[in-house]
């Protein structure tokens, strides 16, 4: 007797623990952090590509950019790798430009110039995308990252898409930026030059007539050249700086400047053709 109810123990105790936990799972299934996550399943009705595209327009007559990138951003995504969702995404790209959120511009860009290089508006979207980092440029007293930036991707622009409309602004554009950051060297070469750290003024001086040779910096660069020689005793080379500036700059102030200081130190103007800046300027004549 006692043995058969030891035994009914046994398998109604074997029982509970193989239930028990079965049954906790499905109590406390809710609070398991670790559990997967319950999706209700929608489909959302498609909405009609030129519905949509005729509502990014209108948001964009309106003035509203943000809300106009994200109805064409909804055209792109409803409608993927088709005709609408192309015209979508450069859409897309123009009102980010519009409302002056630059960075998304810049990847809807080239997001789109990556996925359709040959499309008719690929040279249009590496344009916003170009001007976006044109319109960030700060003053030359600042870091010129999106300066640099620009040049590279307005002088992609002009290689991969010779024959695109673009192409005569880009050329200006990247002029612009060259000027700019030539006059960051000059910047930061006049404060060398002042606290007399002139070979520190040197290496900035040379990278503007090295790579800005065709900006209006050219000049001043020269004549900085030959102080900052004089300063350091190195005369032959501060007679050559000049006498490439009068030679290339005859009528220039920064010319007569520059005869002036060599005259106050008892030499002249006189090309070493030795000189790294004299074969510089043979090479680039």
């Amino acid at each position: 007797m006692m043995a058969r109810f030891m035994f009914k123990f046994s398998r109604l105790a074997l029982v509970a623990a193989v239930c028990a936990p079965a049954a906790a799972c499905s109590t406390l299934e809710g609070l398991n952090p670790f559990g997967g996550e319950k999706y209700e399943t929608k489909l959302l009705p498609e909405e009609p590509a030129d519905q949509m595209y005729d509502q990014g327009l209108a948001r964009l007559a309106k003035g509203d950019t943000d809300g106009a990138a994200k109805k064409f951003s909804e055209l792109d995504k409803q409608h993927p790798f088709t005709a609408d969702s192309r015209k979508g995404m450069i859409m897309t790209t123009y009102a980010q430009y519009q409302g002056g959120n630059y960075d998304d511009a810049i990847g809807t860009a080239q997001r789109y110039v990556n996925l359709y290089p040959s499309s008719p508006d690929a040279p249009y979207a590496m344009y916003l995308a170009a001007m976006s980092y044109y319109n960030q440029v700060p003053d030359i007293s600042r870091d010129q990252d999106r300066a640099e930036k620009a040049v590279v991707m307005f002088n992609q622009l002009i290689q991969k898409y010779p024959k695109s409309e673009y192409v005569e602004d880009s050329k200006f554009k990247v002029q612009v930026m060259r000027d700019q950051l030539g006059g960051k060297e000059m910047s930061v070469g006049r404060y060398y030059l002042g606290r007399r750290n002139y070979q520190a003024a040197i290496n900035r001086f040379r990278e503007v007539v090295g790579k800005y040779q065709t900006t209006r910096h050219v000049e001043e660069a020269l004549y900085r050249l030959t102080e900052a020689y004089m300063g350091l005793g190195i005369t032959h080379e501060a007679q050559t700086a000049a006498a490439i500036l009068g030679h290339n700059y005859p009528d220039s102030e920064w010319y007569r400047d520059a005869f002036k200081l060599l005259a106050a130190g008892g030499v002249a103007p006189n090309e070493t053709q030795g000189s790294w800046l004299s074969r510089l300027f043979k090479r680039t004549g």
